[in-house]
């Protein structure tokens, strides 16, 4: 069983930047591949970014790639999203999502199983 919690979502101008924080709390065999999604208002959720277990793979959706940076600290137990040259659109609730197994498939985790409570992030001027 995980825990995951987010932060570091706020108020941001466009051009400007943010970066999230998934601290995962709670014992697995190995360390799970971590993604994150999104959903603005109206909208489905998708994903948005993936990392493997070890950070040696990161994909990421064509709308935030060279924009978004996810990168890991396993002996922290900390996923980052960097987050530059954001964007009106870039506008939504992100989630950070672990998976069951420690590989991605594309920018999704597989089998994601584990959720946060989410962190909103608003880009506005």
């Amino acid at each position: 069983q995980l825990q995951l919690v987010e932060s570091g979502g706020g108020l941001v101008q466009p051009g400007g930047s943010l970066r999230l924080s998934c601290a995962v709390f709670g014992r697995t065999l190995d360390n799970p591949a971590i993604g994150w999604f999104r959903q603005a208002p109206g909208k489905e959720r998708e994903g948005v970014s993936c990392i493997s277990s070890s950070g040696g793979t990161t994909n990421y959706a064509d709308s935030v790639k060279g924009r978004f940076t996810i990168s890991r600290d396993n002996a922290k137990r900390t996923v980052y999203l960097q987050m530059n040259s954001l964007k009106p659109e870039d506008t939504a609730v992100y989630y950070c999502v672990a998976s069951l197994y420690n590989y991605c498939v594309g920018y999704v985790p597989r089998d994601a199983y584990y959720w946060g409570q989410g962190t909103q992030v608003t880009v506005s001027s």
